[in-house]
């Protein structure tokens, strides 16, 4: 075979000098002998050099190696018969090893073992024992690659030279030899295994000690070293392991021995000499060491390959029994653990073949087999099919040998995937699930590891990365779950429970975590398997009940922990409760079996204490192991026993006054029992009702304790368990706490008080008026009738929430929405709606209620008024007196017939009812607004919707209205009535009352026009002082007197607002409308000075809360009096208004937020507070507004009709005015400014309010009044809103800069800032159209305001910079639905297209608006409107003359400011730089370009389309950005990391690839370039030099052809020299580190076509001296280069290296104790030495195949690292060099051992140089130091370091190696300096 013509052979060539001979080195590599003086040896000497030099030259095809090897053996046959010795050995055995490249044909292999071979018998034995470092080396790989005609001439060699060696020169290499010989064991078939394995055994032989004793004919004491060497080689020979197990089957001894000799006491002499026999063969192959064994086994487990893993497990069985005391006594147990979980991990492949022989060896050898047979490998796996037993007998032997490890080990395997990924993670559930194949396992392991597994699944929850992370462990946890028995389950649920609330000296977290276990094994886990749900469960939950009783029986007397206790029997109850929940009715009925449903009387279950029931049911599970058939209950005792404790339970708990959340969770178990028990189940009603009853006798009781006996009673009376009567006996008690609950002051359980209302009555049904009957005597049990009558506002207050509540309550959807309440997760039959039975439960508390309108002076009369005003359903009320009307005979007597003069009144007509009706009719309209008159005037009603139809009282069948209806009423009782004598009075007041609500009628606006009404008189100063007194309610009063007395003016026509509630009924602020009164300043009288005092003080005032609508009225009415003069009590009206609605809300917020204090009343304003203060805002907002367009109004009369309009008059804006009078100009801009800052305030104080209950805010709420808070935030947030909707309305610019000020003043707040962005949406009057030409408004007014209209200028009375604008701008346009670019397209890309037309104001926010226009691009490519063609055109346009404007406007240095201090930074951080990026201020990022432009790079195809514009920008980026940042005179600190970002995000845009690889290509090449920061290096110049490279394959040859051989001529006496050899040093130094980082960068053997011409250059530069150009200081580098191709090249392609690696290792580490000046000290630096011992690590680190071979010549490893024999003289270089540094010390160096144990124990294999081992953070200058620091101690703990890493199995840490280069070669100190 030969090569390519002209190509130079991929041996690399010898480095062209002798190596140093610094010492007599027992490690032969270095050495020659010295040589005879005599001239025939002289001239042999000649010849064999001549024939050496030929290497260097002539070789380029495989023939020119064989004509080398001739002239070579030709020379060493032209000896003397006296001459013994070989010239220059160590440079023949360089060549020789390098003729041994696996890449040459067998010819040259051939040759070069004939030459090898006439070597050896030329040194003969004692030389070649001496020379065996040198010589073997080469040899030790042929088997991996030798063909057939090689195998035979190789093994011929090492019988003949190497196995009569002396032993003391074979054991070092023992590990060495196994490895090589190893490879001819892989075929048994083969025709050279049996000579291999001969060969084997003769070595094991020759390294055999004389006084060994022999204990079979193959195996003798002696022979531990061999089998430790052999152990360690099987470890580490990844490849080699196949014959290592070849040889294991045939050679290892059977370490087990037969049971029955086990077990026998005192046995015979045979079986006493056998068990002599192998206690000696165990102790064989365990000394000194026993866990090589266990790890050779379990690397072998952990194999890849599948025959390996088979074969492993083969030996196993037939050799390592479970029962074998190697395992038993001489292992450690975390050494067995090792080896069971390596065993149990081969289940993963769910290969029957493997789990098959692992049965087998967990469950021992067949008990029929013969004890001292050897069976074959077959024999013991055919375990199916035996009989019962073997089984038996199979798991007995596995409790006996296996269990406990086992459980230890799947423990432990639990515990280390801790750490790990998601896969790690998920893989011992999938050997879990696996093991439970056999039943031997699920019965005796799951048990011990079922709770630490479940309990792993649910740490991983909170430490997951992600949903899906978690749920794919889940998904492995649960099929291992799913194969657990149903028995165990819910026996070790019982036990957390049973350890976490009884007796013990755990933890209060320890228990409670041991409850949220079992929860969360409840809630993830599939625990519904009907045996599960009818058996398991019940008894589960009874056993809970049982404990929990029995806890609170012991903690009675003591009161040890009353909180702790009752938390966690509130956990242990809700676990309970869950597991009921589970329970389907059918579990506690008789089943199909046909046994007794039950088999003891309740009366005999009642007897049964708690004690003997935990009993039973632990024999159940523990004893009868969960069998069905040995069930403890039957269902009916069972749901007997549960009726029983939880009622029991229960009646404590009330009794008690226990925690509200246990109340709550008893209270739940037991209606959860009465819904699933049958009929038949006996249960105490007598003794629950009388703790009901005691309960609620409490003055005061938790809502959540009166909620859960509510929905009790209910269940109890649904269930059939009480009656009718019993249930009625509750409800008065049950009512009297509701009424509570309704109290206007605390607005927190609203909701859910009126939804349980309705709960009790439809558990009443309909047609039952208890509660109705309830709640009129609580609203009339405090009433005083009489001359002095009194009648309290709390009952008519807590009246208008339950009628508000009940008329909104829809069971279909706002239950549904609603949050649980502690009972919310019950089903139960559908409810009764408030919205349509409202007249069962509200009618006569109604009537109630209004009768109050009858006397102003009581309380309720001022309550019922507001209400009246606010009223939500005011058609029902009508309804309701139309349906009592109707009811009526007299009203229909005569109906049919024609109308009659009389009405004949009789005694059966309920007169006084009728008068009663009328009466309170007239003062509900008497009283109410007028927008109540539209809902008359409006609504209708059906003539034949009731019966008798009502055409009998209006006379025809057509619908009619409301007040129409009335009116007919009106006109029959008005008809001449014949009056019986003593009824003139009775119907004198029926006339009166009829009249007054006729006339009502009559005077709506919808009759006639409305009459002005004139009084006169007010006393501001008693209005005043009322607020201090004690009756709020004297103030409505007061304040109708006041505005009488105010009001002398007729009444404008008052437009009817859509709606009667007082929130609607807010003045507009539209400036057409008005505020309703239209008085001009002159025809008003003067203002009394103290009414504006009054009405702060009034507003101010606590006491005016509950009449707070009549002041807001009295204000609003007041308001035109102060028309001129409004803008002197703006300010003050605004103020005080903003700081009330601030405290109101903060008080309402802390309430919502408090837990359930019931004891506590806190006096909180109810919400109609608020809402009546804002709309008190908007007015005052309203009336100075619209004053302030009046002014301006009149102040444009002066201005020039001919105003120049540019673009901005196109835009939407606010209202325009402007004025040529200077002093004009000035007073409407003070009041301009006025009216400003009242938006202003009112606008942030909106904005609080419509913040409120979002996002992370509602999970500070009470949960239990979820309900209430939604409705009470939900309503703020829309009054809110609607007057931020007028606001903007009004004054678009200056309420939006507000807003961003808001957003400004958020910065370190992600979620405020989100909740501004949510607003602007929010507002009809903030849409994009008006949002944006805004924004650009306020952008021109701090740019360029002279371009602007003086009428859209901002006042810039918010403290804004453009920057700050134009970021929001950013936002707020990515925030946009992609549908608004139609709205806002037209004024975008005119204001764009503005302001290019002169950039320059801009220049500080063009990047970011180049981010606007960048966002308008991506936006308009989702959508199709306009003509898409020209618009994409355009924005193209504008989007390259923004990108040419900022590098026209801004510095030409930009980049370098900008980028350095943010690169500086990184490579430095600071506190302050860590403050500074948390919150990036508006500024900040305006001026990041480079961030920007890498934020908008990768959507340049969206913005520009064509590719020539995206060419043109890409290039004006690199060429003002990406060039100027690389080409900077502070390269690489002008990088950072927004640069490369950019750089890679511009290597991916398509046809780019000339502009961005010139870029990396001048940053490559910079000799700066390896001062960059690391971090840097790592995540972003690696990757986009691994592009870079990919897309061009000659990268390496380019650098390769840069680097110059060393050459000494010319330069020792020219001018200059140091200078250029300085020079030439650093270059080659730049190139080499080059070529190392580009191999970094790029993929696993990227550049294995280019190893060939990198080894020749590596090898020529390895040839320079001290006085060489580039000279030897180059040598650092050429490690580095190495250290790269070994961590990103596979061991295959790295053949060719070891020969000239190994020489020069050695030189290296030899020359640290070369003398001073001298040859070896001068080539080998301190920064040589130093990479040197790196490479030297890595090598041990990553242990490639080839290198294990050499390994031994630099350190011991064999088991001599550790036991060290006392003769011992190691051969290893690095510790011979050790003995030499330490040789003058006078003490130990303690520390470093220290520091090997911390190194070696950690998850990962790492290099023992740098972090984590010995600190390479040293000053290269001084030997000294380096050698103390640390060469001396890396030399004394590198052998034993790498057999501990070996020890521990662990994982190389690929990435602490990769990152460890790195910071070498970018450590700029040690390159050369030039002169």
């Amino acid at each position: 075979m030969a090569l390519e013509p002209g190509r130079r052979s991929i041996s690399p060539e010898s480095s062209g000098r002798e190596s140093p001979v610094p010492k007599q080195w027992r490690n032969q590599l270095g050495q020659e002998d010295t040589a005879p003086k005599d001239k025939s040896f002289r001239k042999y000497a000649s010849g064999v050099d001549r024939a050496l030099s030929l290497f260097d030259t002539t070789l380029q095809e495989w023939a020119d190696y064989i004509s080398f090897l001739n002239r070579l053996l030709k020379a060493l046959q032209a000896r003397q018969p006296s001459i013994n010795t070989i010239p220059a050995k160590a440079t023949v055995a360089k060549r020789l090893s390098q003729c041994l490249n696996p890449s040459l044909p067998s010819g040259v292999h051939q040759k070069t073992l004939e030459v090898y071979s006439y070597v050896f018998s030329v040194i003969g034995r004692d030389g070649l024992s001496r020379d065996l470092p040198l010589y073997l080396p080469g040899l030790a790989s042929v088997l991996s690659f030798a063909s057939l005609t090689v195998k035979a001439p190789f093994l011929a060699l090492l019988e003949r030279y190497f196995v009569d060696l002396d032993p003391r020169a074979l054991r070092p290499a023992v590990k060495s030899i196994v490895l090589a010989l190893l490879p001819g064991l892989e075929e048994e078939t083969s025709e050279d295994f049996e000579r291999t394995m001969k060969l084997v055994e003769r070595f094991k032989l020759a390294i055999r000690p004389s006084h060994g004793q022999e204990l079979t004919p193959v195996h003798s004491s002696g022979d531990d070293f061999f089998w430790q060497c052999f152990f360690l080689a099987a470890i580490t020979g990844h490849t080699r392991r196949t014959g290592a197990l070849a040889y294991l089957v045939r050679s290892l001894p059977h370490l087990g021995h037969t049971l029955s000799a086990e077990s026998s006491a005192g046995g015979d002499s045979r079986n006493g000499t056998d068990a002599t026999l192998a206690g000696k063969l165990s102790q064989l192959v365990t000394t000194p060491e026993p866990g090589l064994l266990i790890r050779c086994f379990a690397a072998g487990l952990a194999d890849e390959q599948l025959l390996i893993q088979r074969g492993y497990l083969d030996l196993m069985v037939t050799h390592l029994p479970l029962h074998s005391k190697v395992l038993k006594s001489r292992a450690k147990a975390g050494d067995l653990e090792l080896l069971l979980r390596a065993a149990v991990g081969v289940t993963i492949r769910k290969e029957t073949s493997l789990n098959r022989r692992l049965w087998a060896w967990l469950l021992g050898p067949e008990p029929s087999a013969s004890a001292d047979t050897e069976a074959g490998p077959e024999s013991p796996l055919s375990t199916t099919g035996h009989a019962q037993g073997y089984f038996s007998s199979g798991a007995s032997y596995f409790e006996e040998y296996g269990l406990q490890p086992l459980t230890r080990a799947l423990l432990t395997m639990i515990k280390s995937s801790a750490g790990g990924n998601t896969a790690e993670r998920a893989r011992p559930y999938r050997v879990f699930l696996s093991l439970m194949d056999k039943r031997e396992f699920s019965d005796l392991v799951v048990p011990d590891i079922f709770l630490p597994a479940v309990d792993s699944v649910r740490d991983f929850q909170a430490t997951a990365p992600n949903k899906a992370a978690f749920v794919e462990v889940l998904r492995s946890a649960s099929a291992f779950f799913d194969g657990v028995e149903s028995d165990i389950i819910y026996n070790e649920i019982l036990s957390l429970v049973a350890r976490a609330i009884g007796p013990g000296d755990l933890e209060r977290v320890d228990r409670s975590s041991k409850l949220e276990l079992a929860k969360f094994m409840l809630a993830h886990f599939n625990v519904k398997d009907e045996d599960m749900i009818t058996i398991h469960a019940p008894l589960t939950a009874l056993s809970v009940l049982c404990m929990v009783a029995e806890s609170k029986e012991k903690d009675k007397p003591a009161n040890s922990r009353p909180a702790s206790g009752a938390s966690l029997s509130t956990q242990a109850l809700d676990i309970a409760g869950t597991l009921l929940e589970l329970v389907p009715e059918r579990a506690f009925t008789a089943g199909s079996s046909g046994k007794p449903s039950r088999s003891m009387e309740p009366k005999i279950l009642t007897g049964i204490t708690n004690t003997e029931l935990l009993k039973k049911i632990r024999n159940f599970y523990v004893t009868d192991q969960g069998s069905l058939e040995a069930a403890p209950f039957a269902p009916l005792d069972i749901a007997d026993l549960l009726l029983q404790r939880a009622c029991e339970l229960s009646c404590s708990s009330l009794a008690r006054r226990e925690s509200i959340a246990e109340v709550a969770v008893k209270s739940r178990i037991l209606m959860l029992l009465l819904s699933k028990t049958p009929q038949e189940s006996f249960l105490d009603t007598e003794q629950l009702l009388s703790s009901l009853h005691g309960c609620l006798a409490e003055a005061v009781v938790p809502f959540v304790t009166y909620s859960s006996i509510l929905s009790l009673s209910t269940h109890l009376y649904m269930a059939n368990r009480v009656s009718t009567h019993q249930l009625s006996e509750l409800v008065t008690p049950l009512l009297r706490h509701a009424w509570s609950f309704l109290s206007a002051l605390e607005p927190k359980y609203h909701v859910e008080t009126v939804r349980s209302l309705w709960v009790l009555q439809t558990a009443l049904t309909p047609a039952n008026r208890d509660i109705e009957a309830a709640i009129c005597t609580l609203m009339l049990q405090k009433d005083i009738v009489g001359t002095f009558a009194q009648r309290s506002s709390d009952p008519g207050r807590s009246f208008c929430i339950l009628w508000s509540h009940t008329l909104q309550d829809n069971p279909t959807g706002a239950d549904r929405r609603g949050p649980k309440t502690p009972n919310g997760d019950l089903k139960s039959p559908p409810r009764l709606g408030g919205m349509d039975n409202y007249e069962v439960m509200l009618t006569r508390p109604l009537f109630l209620m209004l009768d109050a309108l009858t006397d102003e002076k009581t309380q309720l009369f001022m309550t019922v008024k507001t209400w009246l005003n606010s009223l939500v359903g005011m058609d029902k009320l009508f309804t309701i007196f139309i349906s009592r009307l109707a009811e009526f005979p007299f009203l229909r007597r005569g109906a049919s017939k024609p109308p009659q003069n009389t009405l004949q009144v009789t005694q059966d007509d309920d007169f006084e009812l009728g008068l009663y009706y009328i009466r309170c009719l007239s003062n509900v309209l008497r009283w109410s607004p007028e927008p109540v008159w539209a809902v008359l005037a409006k609504k209708t009603i059906r003539s034949t919707a009731y019966f008798p139809p009502l055409s009998e009282i209006t006379g025809h069948g057509d619908d009619v209205t409301f007040q129409e209806f009335f009116l007919h009423v009106c006109l029959r009782c008005m008809t001449n009535n014949t009056i019986a004598p003593g009824d003139e009075e009775r119907v004198s007041q029926f006339n009166r009352a009829t009249l007054t609500l006729l006339q009502q009628i009559l005077l709506n606006p919808y009759a006639e026009p409305l009459a002005r009404l004139r009084l006169e008189g007010f006393l501001i100063d008693r209005l005043t002082r009322s607020l201090s007194g004690p009756d709020p309610y004297v103030q409505v009063l007061l304040l109708d007197v006041v505005y009488a007395s105010l009001k002398l003016r007729e009444m404008a026509p008052v437009e009817i607002p859509s709606s009667p509630t007082a929130e609607k009924r807010a003045a507009s602020l539209d400036p057409v409308k008005g505020l309703g009164l239209s008085l001009s300043p002159e025809q008003q009288p003067q203002t009394p000075p103290t009414l504006l005092k009054c009405i702060l003080a009034g507003l101010s005032s606590p006491s005016s809360r509950p009449v707070l609508d009549s002041w807001i009225s009295f204000l609003s009415e007041c308001l035109p009096l102060y028309s001129d003069s409004i803008f002197q009590v703006l300010i003050p009206l605004v103020e005080t208004l903003c700081a009330q609605i601030g405290n109101t809300f903060n008080s309402l917020r802390e309430l919502f937020q408090d837990s359930d204090q019931t004891a506590v009343h806190c006096v909180v304003g109810p919400e109609t507070t608020l809402i009546s203060l804002l709309n008190g805002l908007e007015q005052v907002l309203a009336r100075g507004h619209d004053t302030l367009l009046a002014e301006e109004a009149r102040a444009q009369v002066n201005k020039s009709p001919d105003q120049p309009q540019g673009f901005f008059g196109n835009m939407v804006s606010g209202a325009l005015f402007s004025t040529d009078a200077p002093q004009t100009r000035s007073a409407t801009a003070n009041d301009r400014l006025t009216v400003l800052l009242a938006f202003q305030d009112a606008v942030r104080i909106c904005f609080t309010i419509w913040s409120w209950g979002q996002g992370a805010d509602a999970s500070l709420q009470d949960a239990t009044s979820g309900a209430s808070f939604t409705y009470t935030s939900l309503r703020m947030r829309n009054r809110a809103r609607r007057l931020l909707e007028h606001l903007f309305a009004a004054e678009t610019l200056e309420c939006l800069e507000t807003v961003i000020g808001i957003w400004r003043g958020s910065l370190d707040d992600g979620r405020r800032q989100t909740e501004v962005l949510n607003l602007l949406p929010a507002l009809d009057g903030s849409r994009p159209k008006h949002t944006i030409p805004a924004l650009f408004n306020a952008i021109y007014s701090r740019t360029s305001p002279a371009a602007l209209d003086p009428g859209r200028r901002s006042t810039l009375t918010i403290e804004l910079q453009d920057t700050d604008v134009v970021i929001f701008l950013v936002d707020y346009a990515r925030s946009l639905e992609d549908d608004a670019m139609d709205e806002i397209w037209f004024d975008c890309t005119l204001f764009l297209k503005d302001l290019l037309g002169n950039p320059f104001p801009h220049r500080q926010t063009l990047p970011s608006l180049l981010e606007f226009a960048a966002i308008l691009g991506e936006k308009v490519d989702n959508t199709n409107f306009g003509e898409q063609r020209k618009m994409r055109r355009d924005l193209a346009d504008l989007f390259l003359r923004l990108l040419t404007a900022i590098f026209t406007t801004r510095p030409t240095n930009f980049a370098d400011t900008a980028v350095t201090q943010g690169s500086i930074s990184e490579k430095r951080p600071t506190d302050t730089s860590r403050q500074a990026s948390s919150v990036r201020l508006p500024s900040d990022r305006a001026d990041d370009v480079v961030g920007i432009l890498s934020s908008i790079v990768p959507n340049l195809p969206k913005i520009l389309v064509e590719n020539d514009r995206i060419l043109a920008a890409a290039t004006a980026i690199s060429t003002n950005v990406i060039g100027p940042t690389l080409r900077s005179k502070a390269f690489p600190d002008t990088v950072s990391k927004s640069t490369l970002v950019l750089l890679q995000e511009l290597s991916r845009l398509p046809n780019n690839q000339k502009s961005w690889k010139k870029d990396v290509a001048d940053a490559f090449n910079d000799a700066r370039f390896f001062n960059s920061n690391l971090a840097l290096v790592q995540n972003h110049w690696l990757p986009l030099l691994k592009q870079w490279s990919v897309a061009d394959k000659e990268r390496m040859p380019e650098v390769l052809a840069r680097i110059t051989p060393p050459t000494t001529a010319g330069i020792v006496f020219g001018v200059g020299a140091t200078s250029a050899r300085l020079e030439a040093d650093r270059k080659t130094q730049l190139n080499l580190r080059r070529m190392a980082t580009l191999v970094l960068a790029g993929a696993s053997d990227a550049f294995a076509a280019d190893l060939p011409p990198i080894l020749d250059k590596l090898v020529e530069l390895l040839g320079a001296s001290a006085t060489s150009s580039p000279s030897s200081t180059t040598r650092a580098e050429v490690y580095m280069v190495v250290r790269a191709l070994v961590l990103k090249t596979s061991a295959i392609h790295l053949a060719t290296l070891w020969p000239v690696i190994n020489a020069e290792l050695h030189a290296a580490v030899a020359s640290v104790v070369a003398p001073d000046h001298s040859a070896a000290s001068d080539t080998y630096g301190n920064a040589a030495v130093v990479q040197a011992c790196k490479l030297l690590d890595l090598l041990v680190c990553v242990a490639p195949d080839d290198f294990q071979l050499h390994e031994w010549l630099f350190v011991t490893d064999t088991i001599d690292a550790v036991y060290r024999p006392s003769s011992y003289q190691p051969v290893a270089l690095v510790e011979e060099v050790s003995e030499e540094l330490m040789a003058g010390m006078q003490q130990q160096v303690e520390p470093a051992a220290a520091h090997v144990a911390t190194t070696t124990t950690g998850s990962q294999r790492r290099p023992l140089l740098g972090p984590g081992g010995i600190s390479d953070d040293v000053s290269l200058d001084r030997r000294d130091e380096l050698v103390a620091k640390i060469l001396r101690p890396f030399f004394g703990q590198l052998s034993i370091y790498a057999f501990e890493a070996t020890y521990a199995m662990a994982p190389l840490d690929w990435e602490g190696c990769v990152q460890g280069l790195v910071k070498d070669l970018f450590d700029e100190r040690s390159i050369v300096k030039a002169l």
